[in-house]
């Protein structure tokens, strides 16, 4: 059976550097079943459509401009795609060994049980193969049939990020299948800083409220959790009662806990000190974002349509 084509589309900013193309070229997988398109633009969910469109392969495959996909990724990924009933595949994003202490610190607490909760399989191999739902799979490692994501019309415009996830919930709606793969997975370092990583939490947590008012349907109980947390930790600054403080005492104790087992999985004991600090920097940075999603929405309603310009360009991988 021949490998299917695929088409990696990379967005970036314009002018910006796309280091991913050097791990590109060292895929284990033949140059002309492939084809490498950079989308330069503003607005990631309009660049990796107008990409799309153009694309030749049968499949999608996106990846952003600082992942470094591991030699033997694509041959997965096509082997998943001859069952005719998978529409999408993806893989987690891996910290690499080279990060910094802090940088492996941010890898950890998302994809900590207590931290990433139920989306920690997008930052760590997490079990075995499996049919999959939104909350495993993340952009930026992700294979789309060309058709049935043409057919769907794409990601939302008007969403970035979690343009995928409301695009996984419209087509789950319609029983299509999607694929985990621990090992189709690739190396991303985390954020640069500390602020970068308040930064990036924070943008989650909107970008989750900007999904449910683009797909209400997506919505679960548990997305509120943070920003219930978030409210509940500024009301201990106006009640004095010894019971009031008996969840935050919950918290601190499962804090402690799931710091120590990070630490323990990055045979690291320094990281019991950092990582209750970098698990209540995520709980409380992404509710905030998510209760500003949810006032921003209110006031705002959807985003105005794109407007700016894309520019699109293929990239021969044999060629510096």
């Amino acid at each position: 059976m021949d490998l299917p084509f695929i088409s990696v589309i990379i967005p970036v900013k314009p002018g910006g550097k796309v280091r991913a193309l050097e791990a590109l070229r060292g895929l284990d997988y033949p140059p002309g079943r492939m084809e490498v398109i950079i989308a330069e633009g503003r607005q990631p969910s309009v660049q990796r459509n107008r990409a799309a469109a153009e694309a030749g392969g049968d499949i999608l495959y996106f990846l952003d401009d600082d992942s470094m996909v591991t030699p033997g990724l694509f041959g997965i990924i096509a082997e998943r795609f001859n069952n005719q009933k998978i529409s999408a595949v993806g893989g987690p994003i891996i910290t690499p060994e080279t990060d910094s202490f802090l940088r492996k610190g941010f890898g950890l607490a998302l994809s900590s049980a207590f931290g990433g909760a139920t989306i920690r399989a997008r930052y760590c191999k997490v079990g075995t193969e499996r049919k999959a739902t939104e909350n495993d799979l993340i952009l930026a490692n992700l294979a789309f049939r060309k058709s049935v994501f043409l057919g769907a019309g794409g990601f939302n415009e008007k969403l970035y990020p979690n343009e995928e996830n409301e695009l996984m919930n419209r087509l789950q709606a319609e029983g299509h299948v999607f694929l985990y793969v621990p090992d189709a997975f690739l190396y991303r370092s985390q954020r640069p800083s500390l602020k970068a990583y308040m930064r990036q939490v924070f943008t989650y947590g909107r970008g989750r409220m900007d999904q449910n008012y683009a797909h209400p349907g997506g919505f679960r109980p548990l997305h509120l959790v943070p920003a219930l947390f978030l409210l509940y930790a500024a009301s201990l600054l106006f009640i004095n009662n010894l019971f009031y403080l008996i969840p935050a005492f919950i918290y601190i104790a499962a804090n402690l806990f799931f710091s120590a087992a990070a630490a323990a999985r990055a045979r690291n004991p320094l990281y019991i000190f950092l990582m209750p600090f970098l698990l209540l920097v995520l709980h409380l940075g992404y509710g905030a974002g998510f209760l500003w999603g949810a006032v921003k929405g209110l006031r705002t309603g959807a985003k105005a349509e794109f407007t700016g310009s894309i520019m699109l360009r293929r990239v021969e991988l044999g060629k510096q």
